[in-house]
């Protein structure tokens, strides 16, 4: 069966899918719908009128997450949800911190006033609110994540270029993804305040399946990356 991923790229909820596919080496179309524009009919595949949506042939799957798990199944090599029970429960745990707790806070108070409001309305960004809510509201969520990269006694040195066991997993894909919009907002984690997070996105971007996804937005979405700075 074919499969199509519904859905606008720069959202950090389909790129989370795109980067998945893509570290799985499973081929699929994107339908690059936009939830603040959708086709009629969307609600047909997607109740809650939400992205990404999947169509595996005549099935269609809803949530990123629920996605994610359905296609572990469907393609379990490589494993990108732990075998151990405990570190399964932690990476998915992470997953729901970046896309129920970092998106909910970068999306609409940062990367929207900053980026997608000046792309909609061809008007200048109104910088000082966003830029409070990214000094503000975002410092919390770097450092718990800082903490979380090898913040376990057993855990071994190495272990601090991923959120559990050591190796990629849904963890890792899904809190860089979020940071990618952040980026497109030039807004980032100070590497001196947060060194373990700095270090994990970058290896997280230089990752092809990222690379790809974030090359593709930056002619668009991007304009502000450049003011990324250490």
């Amino acid at each position: 069966m074919s499969l199509t991923v519904i859905g606008g790229n720069v959202s950090p909820y389909v790129r989370k899918l795109r980067v998945f596919l893509a570290e799985k080496d499973v081929a699929y179309e994107l339908d690059p719908v936009s939830p603040f524009a959708p086709p009629e009919g969307f609600r047909e595949l997607s109740p809650l009128g939400k992205i990404p949506a999947l169509r595996d042939g005549d099935r269609i799957v809803n949530d990123s997450s629920v996605i994610c798990a359905y296609l572990e199944r469907m393609h379990p090599q490589p494993p990108l949800y732990p075998s151990d029970p405990y570190n399964c429960a932690r990476a998915q745990w992470l997953e729901e911190y970046a896309g129920g707790g970092l998106v909910a806070a970068a999306g609409p108070k940062v990367f929207f006033p900053l980026v997608l409001a000046p792309l909609m309305s061809g008007k200048e960004p109104d910088e000082a609110p966003a830029l409070r809510a990214a000094a503000e509201d975002l410092p919390p969520f770097y450092d718990y994540l800082e903490g979380q990269l090898g913040g376990r006694v057993e855990d071994q040195p190495g272990d601090r270029d991923y959120f559990v066991g050591g190796r990629l997993s849904i963890a890792d894909i899904a809190v860089a993804s979020p940071f990618v919009n952040l980026r497109h907002a030039g807004v980032a984690p100070e590497r001196a305040r947060w060194p373990a997070l700095r270090a994990f996105l970058d290896g997280m971007y230089a990752r092809p399946s990222f690379k790809a996804c974030i090359e593709e937005e930056t002619p668009i979405y991007g304009k502000r990356a450049a003011l990324v700075t250490d």
